[in-house]
């Protein structure tokens, strides 16, 4: 299987001076998606945790929303580098009687790795498809709950506890991370690669594949911005709260307001923006704080 980093040679300037030294990079490499052996989707991803990747992408398809859906994923004979599996193929597939939806079919998906939808359409896809409505009135056994409610002071301590977290990034600089917290901030998993869209789809896939969606009561945190795809994974998989260390799109705010989703964004240090399902937000210990 492919490494998660590289090393390649640099020509380093600093301060004037000149010296040649190995470098760190971060591996990217295309991963081809089958779905009952049929080519569904190709992303560019750091390898390493390819079938979650896989089960997580086929989440935010609809495709997938339980462990006994999914009957096994599997490492194709794709292209071969000098005699070896190159082990850029997967094949997933689904469990006898898994109906697959038409919006999936056909299709031979590219996704660079840090794609988008967009429009009307994009919205109306995940209304019809979402399998787990936003509901956190319940725990993950269905038993019933208080709706979650977070403290922004918990929220601004999140970023450094996913920065803490990034081993890979220590070692390149060159990776997105997202990372799943429960409400009272625990790190519950955490995933990195080049792509966000990535990153959280190897979250949910893992989470699919322990039986553990939806995450209604989980709080997911993506670096960088929150894209309208970002927004729809969060859904798709039941999670009721997306943070964002930069900027939302408009269409991921559209999306949250209509689907009940909480988005945070711009979340830095004491700092954060709340663009959707502010009832989630404990704002009068905030405004005491102040």
């Amino acid at each position: 299987m492919g490494r998660v980093t590289e090393r390649r040679k640099v020509i380093r300037i600093r301060d004037g001076a000149v010296s040649a030294r190995p470098d760190t990079l971060v591996a990217e490499e295309p991963l081809e998606i089958r779905l009952n052996g049929k080519p569904l989707a190709i992303t560019m991803r750091t390898p390493g945790d390819d079938f979650a990747l896989a089960a997580g992408f086929l989440v935010s398809e609809g495709v997938l929303g339980t462990a006994d859906e999914l009957q096994n994923i599997v490492y194709c004979a794709g292209a071969m580098v000098d005699g070896s599996n190159t082990y850029n193929i997967v094949d997933v597939k689904t469990a006898p009687g898994v109906v697959i939806p038409d919006i999936t079919l056909e299709r031979n998906v590219y996704t660079t790795s840090s794609c988008g939808l967009c429009g009307k359409a994009s919205l109306d896809a995940v209304r019809t498809t979402a399998r787990w409505p936003i509901d956190d009135t319940h725990d993950a056994h269905g038993g019933e709950a208080p709706p979650v409610r977070l403290d922004p002071a918990l929220l601004a301590q999140l970023p450094d506890r996913l920065r803490a977290a990034q081993r890979v990034f220590d070692r390149t600089g060159g990776l997105h991370a997202a990372a799943l917290f429960s409400e009272d901030g625990e790190l519950l998993d955490i995933r990195e690669d080049v792509g966000r869209h990535n990153a959280v789809d190897k979250l949910v896939g893992r989470a699919l594949q322990n039986g553990a969606l939806p995450l209604s009561r989980a709080v997911l945190l993506v670096s960088g911005r929150a894209s309208f795809e970002l927004a729809q994974k969060a859904v798709m998989a039941g999670i009721p709260v997306l943070a964002a260390v930069s900027a939302p799109s408009s269409l991921a705010v559209d999306l949250a307001l209509e689907s009940g989703l909480t988005l945070v964004g711009f979340l830095r240090g004491a700092s954060m923006n709340v663009y959707a399902g502010e009832d989630r937000i404990a704002l009068r210990a905030a405004a005491a704080q102040g």
